[in-house]
């Protein structure tokens, strides 16, 4: 009888250790710290409203705005709660033709050339709210035709939101497709 009430005891204090003064002490100091990532780094618009987080993309798809990489999360494009890459391998029929179609679609928009791959690709955890700065160029001429902008301007704009590598060394060069597209909305 003694030892299912030390046990018992030893599961109410760890329960209270782990599951409660823990995470608590973990959150304190996290928005302590790190405010703003502590909060989901959330970016706002104009009027004050929340527009979406710097750290998981969002789908766009008219003309007038910058395009981000595909999404391979399931039921809806951008889930965070099915975060994941499909899984499929270069050789999947299915992965071909996906990227084919991608291509084609970005081509028939006016894309010249070779279109960069992380456009027709999804990334590792298919929420990247990146694209690379060869990905933004190349979208250039569709969005100031769209918007009736002249292209330098929706260039300098692109040259304004690009993030070089952190650290110096850590990651690709890249551009937030959100903060980007909050952007243009103020042109």
């Amino acid at each position: 009888m003694k030892e299912i009430k030390t046990g018992i005891l030893l599961f109410v204090a760890l329960s209270l250790l782990t599951g409660i003064l823990y995470p608590a002490a973990v959150t304190v100091l996290a928005q302590a710290i790190f405010p703003k990532q502590s909060s989901g780094s959330l970016i706002y618009k104009v009027d004050g409203t929340p527009a979406g987080s710097a750290l998981i993309g969002q789908p766009f798809s008219e003309p007038k705005y910058f395009w981000p990489r595909p999404s391979a999360t399931a039921v809806f494009p951008y889930n965070p709660l099915a975060s994941g890459g499909s899984n499929i391998g270069p050789t999947n029929n299915d992965l071909i033709t996906k990227i084919s179609d991608r291509v084609k679609s970005f081509q028939d928009t006016g894309i010249q050339g070779q279109v960069p791959a992380d456009l027709v690709t999804a990334s590792g955890s298919g929420l990247d709210p990146h694209i690379s700065l060869e990905a933004a160029l190349v979208q250039i001429p569709r969005i100031a035709k769209a918007r009736r902008v002249p292209e330098e301007k929706v260039r300098s704009l692109v040259q304004a939101h690009f993030e070089d590598r952190q650290l110096g060394f850590l990651g690709a060069p890249r551009v937030n497709v959100l903060k980007l597209n909050l952007a243009l909305e103020k042109l």
